[in-house]
């Protein structure tokens, strides 16, 4: 899963990244098109896979990881409708999610560009500038589609003109300020468009970046923007992104303790993995296998064969079944051995529909 963290100049978006990465990135002065991005790759935190260590012993274990990418935004222009820029845009139509940072913060070292503090105007100059993008790609495309009509069969016609129409659709709605992720559009269209890999058909978490002082109107701050912006595909969250990056200096312990003296909930990275895999509609399965166990991240809906295929091409290609066991049932039992010895393991096929903790060992041949 990668996950592109986005935001307008002196919004203290590289401050938040550094908080889910644990790293040192330099913070306000990251906002040149030219700068390659800061890229962190976090393990996740799952205590179900500190259990299944617990229990089973294993040599290794092996969290499942999501990648952070720190995009900076190109200063000139941005926020004023221009779209992003190649670069800019080349790094975020590759990622799964976006991550938009919102100041809503004061800071008089860090005046905002536009001279006051507005969360709910960055958030609509952004939504421009994602939508200025899907739009310049649908008018190309739509251009090259008429020029195509000229030399085209009847049977290529066909198919052109179903393209135009779902593109003039998809066009029509987001310039009535209706992003892609909210259109009314099937299934069959909604892979039609996969391969443009627009931005504004992507999930969007909305990440309220409030100072230390702001920490006693998180809550109402949440229930505010929650209430105006919280919709399918689309969630927010409010943190502050300097104390994070602080905490996530700090050992565990420490952290933890600080955590509660500000009576601060969850960490801001368990609280964006949280909505990440429920707007992106993952879960997450186990394998235990040579002295391993390891956690992987799926869609909902995949399939055990598919399953089989994260772990390795062989094992999907050459997929017999899989020894099944959920993560409560093992718990319980308190090894593979009493699981197996009461029956709680079961053998599944390949169109058996992987659920969230399963621990699954697959078994194949090539």
């Amino acid at each position: 899963m990668e996950i592109g963290i986005i935001g307008l100049p002196k919004s203290g978006k590289t401050t938040v990244f550094n908080a889910l990465a644990k790293g040192e990135a330099q913070t306000g002065a990251y906002s040149s098109a030219t700068l390659d991005p800061n890229i962190g790759v976090v393990k996740v935190p799952d205590p179900r896979l500190d259990k299944l260590t617990e229990l089973l012993k294993p040599k290794r274990t092996v969290p499942a990881e999501v990648t952070y990418i720190d995009i900076a935004a190109p200063a000139k222009g941005f926020g004023k409708g221009e779209g992003p820029g190649g670069q800019f845009l080349a790094y975020l139509s590759k990622v799964d999610a976006l991550a938009h940072v919102v100041r809503a913060f004061e800071d008089e070292r860090t005046p905002h560009a536009e001279g006051s503090v507005d969360a709910e105007r960055d958030i609509a100059a952004m939504n421009l500038e994602l939508a200025f993008s899907d739009l310049g790609i649908i008018e190309r495309r739509l251009e090259r589609l008429k020029d195509s009509l000229k030399g085209a069969k009847q049977q290529e016609r066909e198919l052109i003109f179903r393209e135009q129409a779902l593109l003039t659709k998809i066009k029509s709605t987001l310039e009535s300020d209706i992003p892609i992720r909210e259109q009314d559009l099937s299934e069959q269209e909604s892979k039609e468009i996969e391969n443009f890999q627009f931005l504004t058909a992507k999930p969007m978490l909305l990440l309220l970046n409030i100072s230390e002082g702001q920490i006693p109107e998180a809550s109402s701050l949440e229930a505010k923007f929650g209430d105006r912006y919280r919709r399918p595909n689309c969630e927010m969250a409010v943190l502050s992104g300097q104390i994070e990056m602080e905490l996530a200096q700090l050992s565990d312990a420490e952290a933890q303790e600080f955590r509660a003296g500000l009576d601060l909930g969850e960490s801001g990275l368990d609280c964006m993995i949280r909505l990440s895999y429920g707007l992106l509609g993952l879960i997450s399965f186990f394998t235990t296998a040579s002295d391993e166990v390891k956690a992987w991240t799926i869609r909902r809906s995949t399939t055990a064969q598919q399953a089989a295929g994260k772990v390795h091409s062989d094992m999907e290609r050459g997929f017999i079944r899989a020894e099944v066991i959920g993560f409560d049932d093992l718990d319980k039992c308190g090894s593979l051995a009493e699981a197996r010895k009461q029956g709680l393991i079961r053998l599944e096929g390949k169109n058996y529909i992987v659920q969230d903790g399963d621990v699954m060992t697959i078994l194949f041949n090539v």
